[in-house]
C-alpha cells in the first residue's frame, strides 16, 4: 500500500449527455458502486472517496454512496479541479489517483501500476492517458499532493478547472510528469459510459462474458471477448469529448472578451 494513496472517483448526476448514468444499474448495482467494487480490489489504495458536488441534484447520488458505505466528499459542481483539491486536502493525502465515474469496467490492476509508476519514478504525475493505448474507460492518473495543490493554485481556464489534471500535463517544464503505454494497442476500443449506447454496450460485454459480479473478472477477459467478437469495437463517439468542448468554450471566452 502506497502511503496514504486516495482514489478520487469525480461522479455527478447532471451529465449533459446521459443524465443519472453513475446511479444506472450494471449488473445490479448502480454503475459508481459497481466500479467502486472493482477499485477496491487495488493493493496500494489506503481509501477511495467519491467526490461530488453540493448541488441538490447530486442529494440521490450522495444517499446511494451513504446506504453503500461509500466515502463521498461534496464539493463545487463546475470547478472540479477545487473539488479534488479539497477532497485530498479534507483526507490528508500525499498521493492521489484521479479516476471518473464513467469508466465501471477500470482495472484495479492499472490503478496499482500508476502508484507503483509514481513511487518508483519519482515523478510528479504518471499516467497512461497522454498516448493512449488502452481501451478508452481505463484512464488512470496519478500524481502527488503538491502539484495537485500548485494546478488548484495557478490553473485559470475554464478546462483546466473542469479537467483536473490538463494544467499539470500541458505544464511540461513545470511539473516532472511519466507516462505508461500498454503491451499492445486497444485504444480504439470504448469501454467508457457517455452516451446511452455506451451503457448498452458494458452491459452486452458483460452479459457476454457471462460475469455474475464486478469483481469477477479483468480486463484481459474483455480484451478475449473483444477479440472473438468484433462487434464489441465499434463505437460512433470520439474519445474525450468533454475535453474537447471545453477547449472550445475556453476558445469562444477569449473571443468575446
Amino acid at each position: 500500500m502506497t502511503t496514504q494513496a486516495l482514489a478520487i472517483i469525480q461522479a455527478r448526476m447532471s451529465s449533459s449527455r446521459l443524465p443519472g448514468k453513475v446511479l444506472a444499474p450494471i449488473l445490479n448495482l448502480p454503475a459508481i458502486v459497481f466500479m467502486v467494487s472493482r477499485v477496491r480490489q487495488a493493493k496500494r489504495l489506503a481509501r477511495i472517496v467519491v467526490a461530488t458536488s453540493v448541488d441538490r441534484s447530486d442529494d440521490s447520488l450522495a444517499d446511494e454512496l451513504a446506504s453503500r458505505g461509500i466515502d463521498c466528499f461534496r464539493g463545487d459542481l463546475n470547478d472540479v479541479l477545487d473539488r479534488y483539491y479539497r477532497a485530498a486536502q479534507s483526507a490528508g493525502a500525499q498521493t492521489v489517483v484521479r479516476l471518473t465515474g464513467d469508466c465501471p469496467l477500470m482495472d484495479p490492476d492499472l490503478v496499482d501500476h500508476a502508484l507503483a509508476l509514481l513511487e518508483s519514478s519519482g515523478a510528479d504525475y504518471v499516467s497512461n492517458v497522454a498516448e493512449p493505448s488502452f481501451p478508452d474507460g481505463l484512464d488512470v492518473e496519478a500524481f502527488r499532493f503538491e502539484a495537485l495543490e500548485r494546478a488548484w493554485r495557478e490553473a485559470s481556464a475554464r478546462s483546466d478547472r473542469e479537467h483536473v489534471t490538463t494544467f499539470i500535463r500541458n505544464q511540461n517544464n513545470s511539473f516532472a510528469c511519466t507516462h505508461w503505454r500498454g503491451g499492445a494497442d486497444y485504444s480504439a476500443l470504448r469501454w467508457t459510459v457517455d452516451h446511452q449506447d455506451d451503457l448498452d454496450h458494458v452491459r452486452a460485454m458483460l452479459s457476454a462474458l457471462g460475469a455474475q459480479s464486478a469483481t469477477e473478472f479483468d480486463r484481459f477477459d474483455l480484451y478475449r471477448l473483444c477479440e472473438l467478437h468484433p462487434e464489441f469495437g465499434v463505437s460512433r463517439h470520439l474519445r474525450n469529448e468533454g475535453y474537447q468542448a471545453s477547449l472550445q468554450a475556453d476558445a469562444a471566452s477569449r473571443t468575446d472578451s
